[in-house]
Formats: structure tokens, C-alpha cells, sequence
């Protein structure tokens, strides 16, 4: 039976990607877990992989076309032996329309005849046709299985409700069902006297904020020289991001100058003993490192903000930002706390590599409850950062600069101090325990021998 292969879902914001390069070409083998793809989404190229087996078909996507829409078909796989279906007529449906199972499949890209998410239009502009629907388990429950499963286990007379699926949020596949022992189907569930209320989707990713529109902005520079750039998905998501930041949440800043000298003095000795090794450090190290300590220090600030509810962290995931051509990430440094200084700069140099170069995976580049954004090797002295949703926090870090101070003595003296703004979201952190998160960070930095044990 042949199969849609949809554009995945690679990232939880993701509406839309570029088919960068097709692995495969029409009538090559596909076998579960090979990579079919290349998918550029809005931060990241990333890999997609073949759920089912069976032989490339026909491929409906070009590589290097852009705007493709997630659920859309980009090809269709086959059986060994099986007919093509001809252009313009769709596959015999093999999945259900239930939302769950519609959502399982986005993630990786597989369906046939099945509508989109709802809220979204089918990419065909007509209604999918209504498949049989699968097997209830127990409770209620639809059986998650692919096409190829389904068939199998109908041939086998065995029941997908008992079988444990090895896929994609537990979606029955070949595998499964191949090795697996006919048995007695169990009988559907009765009906429920009233019809369960359908689960609420899950909120889509912020949409392009309203302002003037082009056709206007355009007549006020008639006449003038321009070039117009068209917005990419990083942009896009950066402008839609970092709008909703600034008007859901409620900023207030705390400042603070740290005396850097000690820890100058103390990053100078490190650096020869650890030369052989090949380890340098930076003084952003010995930042991430001195706030994850303090989010442990103070663990009511190591907190997010989840819509009704503030999410309280255990670890300190610290993500900071780093500029690349076109827009930023934020990778994120997991268990910061627990790792040494030459393992953060190990492990933050090689974040920024990848992120250069749109290689991090979704997960390195979500989550954390902080983030560090410096700009103080653009010689910015201080500046204000917007807090990256849903974090509680951003530290924007400026450049460390000779400054006359006064000494405990009452004396005049010259001393490296460099600015810090705290951005804090105050749902989540209040006035008095964010300036005691500001204290503790600045504490570890002028003190950063203690920072080791």
C-alpha cells in the first residue's frame, strides 16, 4: 500500500522548512532508520529518518525548495513490487484522523490521506478522506501503527492493541509486529454515553507581529534607494519571539559592577597550567560557571514561567547566546554546576561551532531557566537583554574596563570592573530575590577560587 511521506515536524515550533537534499532517489530501497533527508528548519539542518520500508516511489518535493509546510507530501513509499500512484491521485488512506495519532506522525514525517493538525489547512485544499479506523486498546485508547504494521498483523491475526510499539512515541512498526504471536482480539470497549471532549491543541509558535505593513512602509520611501530583504525562518521566528518576550512579559533590571582583578589574576595562572592540555579559558567560562552556582545558590530563582504556574529547576541549565550570520542561539549548557570550568569551555566552544553552522540539534538549543548574553568583546559597556521565553532571567554582560575606584582603605586605585544588567521576568522573580541572585553572582566572580570547591 503506498505511503505519503510528510514534511516532519523537526522541532516544536516548526511550521514550515527547507527540503535541503533528498539521500535517496525515486526507486532506491528504504529501510527503517536510513536517512531519506536533509531538512533545514528555522535554527538547524537536520537529518530525517525513515520510519517504514519499502521503495521510494515517486519524490513530490524538489531538494533546495523552501516554504514547504509541516504535513505537506514530499514523496511517496511504496511496496517492493507495488505500482506508483499515478501524479495527482493520492494514496489509499492508512492512518486514522485521530489527533494524537496525526500528531505522532508529524513528528516524523509519515501518513497517508490524513488531514493536518487542526487549525491548519490541508495542503491539498480539500477534506482527506476517511480511513477505518484502528483498533481501540484498552480504555479507549487508538493503537498507534504504521501502514505496513497494520497490514502484517491482519495477515497474522494478531491484535495491535497487545503489542508494544518500538516507534516514534510508541507507534507500532514492522518490527514489531513480525516476531510477535497471533492471539484472541480483544473486544472494543463499549461506547461512552457522551462523546470525550476533544484534547485542546497545543499553542502554536507566535505569529509575525502586526505593525505596518509593507505596501505602506514602502510608499514612505518612494524615491529613496533600497534593498529589500526577505525575511528567513530565523528571522522570522527571532522578530515573532522577541516580541511576544517584550509584550507578555514584565521586565525589571537590576545593575551591578563587578571587580574582575582576582579573578583576572587567578584566569592568568590557570591558563599556564593548563596549556599543555591545549585548555584555554575565557572569562565567559568563569561567568556561566559563577551563574550556575548562584541559581544553587539561590534555587527560587531557578525558575520559569509556564502560563499559570512557575516551573522550579533542580539543575542549572545556563544557555548563552551566540551571534551567527542572520540571527543567534541560545545553546544550552546542562548541569552547569556540576561541570568543571575546562569542561564548560570545552563544551560551550564546541555549542558555538555547531550553532555557526545551524548543526545543533532542537534539545541543545532549548530549556534552561537562564541565560548569559555578553557583549563586552564588542566593547558595549552595558546594555539591556530581553529575557528569552519562558526563562525567569538574562545577565547582559559588558566589557571589563580600567576604572579609578575607591579602596576599602578610602584610597583612589585602578581596577578592572566590568557592568552587568540583570533582565528579570517579575511573575517569576521577585524584586528582593533577584537582586540576592544579582549578589550571589557577583560574589563568585570577585571570588573565584571558591568557585572550585
Amino acid at each position: 500500500m503506498a505511503t505519503e511521506i510528510l514534511m516532519p515536524a523537526l522541532s516544536p515550533t516548526m511550521e514550515e522548512g527547507t527540503l535541503a537534499k533528498w539521500l535517496v532517489k525515486e526507486g532506491d530501497a528504504v529501510k527503517s532508520g536510513q536517512i531519506l533527508a536533509e531538512i533545514e528548519t528555522d535554527k538547524a539542518t537536520m537529518e530525517f529518518e525513515a520510519v517504514d520500508e519499502g521503495v521510494m516511489g515517486r519524490i513530490l518535493i524538489a531538494e533546495g525548495t523552501s516554504g514547504v509546510k509541516v504535513n505537506q507530501p514530499i514523496a511517496i513509499l511504496v511496496e517492493e513490487g507495488e505500482e506508483v500512484p499515478a501524479a495527482g491521485a493520492a494514496p489509499a488512506p492508512a492512518r486514522g484522523t485521530d489527533a494524537a495519532e496525526k500528531e505522532a506522525d508529524a513528528a516524523k514525517g509519515y501518513g497517508a490521506g490524513q488531514a493536518p493538525p487542526a487549525g491548519k489547512a490541508d495542503p491539498a485544499g480539500a477534506p482527506a478522506a476517511m480511513p477505518a479506523a484502528p483498533a481501540p486498546a484498552a480504555g479507549g485508547q487508538r493503537v498507534f501503527a504504521s501502514p505496513l504494521a497494520r497490514r502484517i498483523a491482519a495477515e497474522k491475526g494478531l491484535d495491535l492493541a497487545g503489542i508494544s510499539g518500538s516507534g516514534p512515541r510508541g507507534r507500532i512498526v514492522k518490527a514489531d509486529v513480525e516476531g510477535a504471536s497471533a492471539a484472541p482480539k480483544a473486544a472494543p470497549a463499549a461506547a461512552p454515553a457522551a462523546a470525550a471532549e476533544a484534547p485542546k491543541p497545543a499553542p502554536g509558535p507566535a505569529a509575525m507581529p502586526a505593525g505596518m505593513g509593507a505596501d505602506t512602509v514602502r510608499k514612505m520611501y518612494e524615491g529613496r534607494p533600497f534593498e529589500e530583504i526577505t525575511l528567513d525562518g530565523m528571522r522570522r521566528t527571532i522578530a515573532a519571539r522577541l516580541t511576544e518576550a517584550k509584550q507578555t512579559i514584565p521586565h525589571f533590571y537590576l545593575r551591578r559592577e563587578v571587580r574582575l582583578d582576582a579573578l583576572m589574576a587567578f584566569r592568568e595562572t590557570l591558563n599556564k597550567q593548563l596549556e599543555s592540555r591545549g585548555v584555554k579559558l575565557s572569562v565567559n567560562d568563569f561567568i556561566i560557571k559563577a551563574c550556575a552556582i548562584a541559581l544553587q545558590q539561590v534555587p527560587a530563582a531557578n525558575a520559569v514561567w509556564a502560563g499559570d504556574r512557575i516551573l522550579k529547576l533542580k539543575p542549572s541549565d545556563v544557555a548563552v547566546a551566540v551571534a551567527i550570520e542572520g540571527g543567534l542561539f541560545t545553546p544550552v549548557l546542562k548541569d552547569a554546576h556540576q561541570k568543571t570550568l575546562s569542561a564548560l569551555s570545552a563544551e560551550m566552544k564546541d555549542l558555538a561551532a555547531r550553532a555557526r553552522t545551524k548543526k545543533l540539534a532542537p534539545h541543545e538549543y532549548q530549556g534552561g531557566s537562564f541565560a548569559i548574553s555578553n557583549l563586552g568583546m564588542f566593547g558595549i559597556e552595558n546594555f539591556d537583554a530581553v529575557i528569552n521565553l519562558p526563562h525567569g532571567a538574562i545577565l547582559a554582560v559588558g566589557a571589563g574596563l580600567k576604572k579609578p575606584v575607591v579602596a576599602k582603605s578610602g584610597e583612589i586605585e585602578v581596577a578592572t570592573m566590568m557592568s552587568m544588567t540583570l533582565s528579570v521576568d517579575h511573575r517569576v522573580i521577585d524584586g528582593a530575590l533577584g537582586a540576592e541572585l544579582m549578589k550571589a553572582i557577583v560574589e563568585n566572580l570577585e571570588n573565584p577560587v571558591a568557585m572550585l570547591a
